[in-house]
């Protein structure tokens, strides 16, 4: 009778724990990707996939130097707050109340600080586009990340349009080359094309997969095109534009032919592979991927102040480090 009762315990804990619920917290509000997430987890009309996951607490802070960003915080705390959403004073404070974090800061040059207060806690964290504003605070942050033993990954939303998944498993012919473009606004206090190029440069690498070995990149005040060399002799290029209408998409040239890369569909797939990140704790995207997207928007910025010169990301990389180093030196 004992051995019974002491069973079916068991059952009872096991079940609730399966079942119980997983808390995240937002880190950011300057961003509609946080609230897109927020509707999508904490809406009454949420998916039955969304059950086990809601949006408790955000720290809403935050840039306090790019104006588009730090006028966006008020309206968006309003908005996560009427879904339910506790703002708190600190993400110390954040941390205690949540099993996962949406590192959602626009400005990449606070997410090192801040993942770091967030590995030391011991969270997960996916960190939204870019990672750093810098190939060095990339570095610094996945190298913070091993130190803590915390799983992270980032990614732009451009990664899960369906057809790039597609290619990118190899399902539409293999891939020769791609040409991809986005829109490539300029932030000053970051790469130039961390800030929205990285949308592009995240398609073409999601189609042509790793293994960039060298770049070179034309610019002008409206435009720029980064062609990238593969070790295996693969050439992909990305355009990125600040004038005119600029949409998301690109092709990929394949043995069976030229296809689209597809069209932008929205948070929803990028969500989903957050959300069985934050179960399975395997990141979708590589450290080593998100790092040689971060290699190649680096060359791009050396190969434009030197007139359009092949740089190798190799040395690009090396020097990342080195400065990577410093950056977690001046944190302790």
């Amino acid at each position: 009778m004992k051995l019974r009762i002491i069973f079916f315990a068991f059952l009872t804990c096991f079940f609730s724990l399966s079942q119980a619920q997983i808390n995240i917290g937002i880190i950011g509000l300057d961003t509609s990707h946080a609230t897109a997430f927020t509707k999508f987890l904490n809406g009454e009309d949420k998916n039955e996939e969304f059950k086990d996951f809601r949006i408790v607490a955000a720290y809403p802070y935050g840039s306090k130097t790019i104006k588009t960003s730090y006028d966006r915080i008020p309206g968006y705390i309003e908005q996560v707050k009427g879904l339910g959403v506790e703002i708190v004073p600190s993400i110390a404070e954040l941390l205690k109340k949540v099993d996962c974090v949406m590192l959602e800061t626009n400005d990449g040059n606070l997410h090192l600080e801040q993942a770091n207060e967030v590995f030391k806690a011991g969270k997960i964290v996916f960190i939204d586009k870019p990672i750093g504003a810098n190939l060095a605070q990339a570095i610094a942050i996945f190298q913070l990340a091993k130190q803590y033993n915390v799983p992270v990954f980032s990614s732009s939303a451009l990664r899960y349009v369906e057809q790039s998944q597609k290619l990118r498993n190899g399902e539409l012919g293999k891939v020769l080359g791609a040409d991809c473009y986005s829109p490539a606004h300029l932030e000053p206090s970051h790469s130039d094309l961390a800030w929205y190029g990285i949308h592009g440069i995240e398609t073409l690498f999601t189609v042509m997969g790793t293994g960039c070995v060298s770049v070179n990149r034309m610019s002008s005040e409206g435009t720029d095109v980064v062609v990238g060399l593969w070790d295996d002799g693969r050439i992909g290029t990305v355009r990125g534009a600040r004038t005119g209408k600029a949409p998301y998409g690109g092709n990929a040239v394949t043995d069976q032919g030229v296809v689209s890369t597809g069209t932008y569909g929205g948070y929803e797939p990028l969500l989903k592979e957050i959300l069985k990140f934050f179960k399975t704790r395997i990141p979708p995207v590589t450290e080593k991927e998100t790092l040689e997207i971060f290699t190649f928007i680096e060359a791009a910025d050396i190969s434009k102040s030197k007139g359009g010169k092949i740089i190798p990301l190799d040395a690009t990389y090396q020097k990342g480090v080195k400065e990577a180093q410093k950056l977690i030196r001046n944190l302790k």
